[in-house]
């Protein structure tokens, strides 16, 4: 006689095998939780939540979705610490909204922001689950990609500091920013428009002008560097390849969750 896994998991498998002949709900009983810090802003976290159920469902299959803890800051209150550079009162708002994800009971932590990336080790230490860094995964798909010198565009925090910058450099890969026009443009575009949800086609116009002037300068291909521009800039609107941050950092949380 066949012997039974005492844990509910194992005898939930083995019912359902039994009864269907596949192993779906095995991932179902496997898959880990996806934390998410979002809120910043409320509009790319909208598109992480969709991408996080969109990608496991087609790994999955049926009516399967993502497990996830999500805890939403205030987007004002960072944007004020931000503007004044109280990068330690920041590093104390995420680790606690980190912490909040981990006790929910998140496998793994990703920050819903490119530039809340500035203060990732601090966060990294305060929590026991791993933080999955967002510049990590976009150096992985430019190596993919066999490319070696790239553009960033992103908040002027995240082009001038060189938090990004490093992590690229360690995969082999070098970074190139606007000019201080250029910063100004996005910089400007990604807290008076994105930020809000307001994707203005003259502004979506100045970045791919942007984008081709940075391609003349040598950048094989451009690092949507903030989780809004993917929402203005799309591949199909430019013969330059584009990595989209949010879609690839969502895509790693659900590889992690369902490996």
């Amino acid at each position: 006689m066949q012997k039974y896994d005492p844990s509910v998991t194992g005898i939930c498998c083995h019912l359902y095998k039994k009864i269907s002949g596949t192993s779906r709900v095995q991932y179902f009983y496997r898959m880990k939780t996806i934390g998410l810090v979002g809120g910043t802003s409320w509009v790319s976290t909208l598109d992480y939540y969709r991408l996080f159920n969109e990608l496991t469902q087609q790994r999955l299959g049926g009516n399967e979705a993502a497990k996830i803890v999500l805890y939403s800051v205030n987007y004002g209150e960072i944007v004020s610490l931000t503007q004044a550079g109280d990068w330690e009162a920041i590093a104390a708002l995420i680790s606690d909204a980190a912490r909040r994800v981990e006790k929910a009971g998140a496998d793994c932590l990703l920050l819903g922001a490119n530039t809340m990336h500035h203060i990732a080790g601090e966060v990294q230490a305060s929590v026991g689950i791993p933080l999955l860094h967002i510049a990590d995964v976009a150096g992985r798909a430019i190596r993919e990609k066999q490319l070696r010198k790239v553009a960033l565009l992103g908040t002027k925090y995240t082009m001038l500091f060189d938090f990004y910058k490093k992590k690229l450099a360690g995969q082999g890969i070098e970074t190139i920013i606007p000019d201080e026009e250029g910063i100004r443009l996005v910089n400007n575009a990604i807290y008076q428009e994105l930020g809000k949800g307001v994707f203005l086609p003259e502004t979506k116009e100045k970045f791919l002008q942007l984008i081709n002037r940075l391609a003349e300068q040598g950048a094989g291909g451009v690092i949507l560097g903030c989780t809004e521009i993917p929402m203005l800039i799309r591949q199909e609107d430019t013969p330059v390849p584009v990595f989209d941050t949010t879609r690839l950092h969502a895509a790693a949380a659900v590889d992690f969750a369902l490996q």
